[in-house]
């Protein structure tokens, strides 16, 4: 593929957000530099959404189209990969209705949080489950758990295990109140 450079590779062509996926927050080989970030053809030399979109309206996410919905959108995926792909139709419509710049903003937020979570509470075995939760509950309900996190867990005596196990189970009980499933789907 040749060089496919983008000015916010934290939001994807396709709608994926790359800066909630674990490749991103990844040290070493297989750190991906989101979507149109440094040498993202050398990581990624192939992609059909790009390929796509040089033939049709060569637009800066795939919404923008005047094919779309095409029948890449039009049924949505029930395969993740290193990242779910749950929210994209959904974060399509969010940016057409409150506009790009609030979505990025929101993004931002989201990767900030997501940051904070990896840089303090993982033991090795959460990133993942840090970055699919981050990227699937909603800004209302990550407030709540920072909140409860700066406010309380920090500040706690226990141990860092069981303040992770907290976190954890505070993530779960905010997605279960939405029926959203904290994995990705096979």
């Amino acid at each position: 593929m040749v060089e496919y450079k983008r000015d916010y590779p934290l939001f994807s062509l396709c709608g994926l957000n790359c800066g909630l996926c674990p490749r991103y927050h990844t040290k070493g080989e297989s750190k991906c530099p989101g979507c149109g970030g440094k040498d993202f053809h050398l990581k990624h030399p192939t992609c059909a959404v790009i390929t796509c979109n040089t033939k049709h309206d060569q637009v800066e996410y795939c919404f923008q189209c005047s094919s779309y919905p095409c029948e890449k959108y039009s049924i949505p995926s029930n395969r993740d990969s290193f990242i779910s792909y749950c929210n994209v139709i959904t974060d399509f419509k969010k940016i057409k209705r409150d506009g790009l710049e609030q979505y990025k903003s929101e993004l931002n937020e989201k990767v900030d949080i997501l940051e904070f979570l990896i840089n303090n509470y993982d033991d090795g075995r959460r990133k993942n489950f840090y970055c699919i939760a981050v990227n699937l509950l909603k800004p209302s309900d990550l407030k709540a758990i920072m909140t409860e996190i700066n406010e309380h867990i920090s500040k706690h005596d226990s141990n860092r295990k069981d303040k992770i196990k907290q976190i954890i189970s505070l993530f779960e009980e905010h997605a279960s109140k939405d029926n959203i499933e904290l994995k990705l789907r096979k």
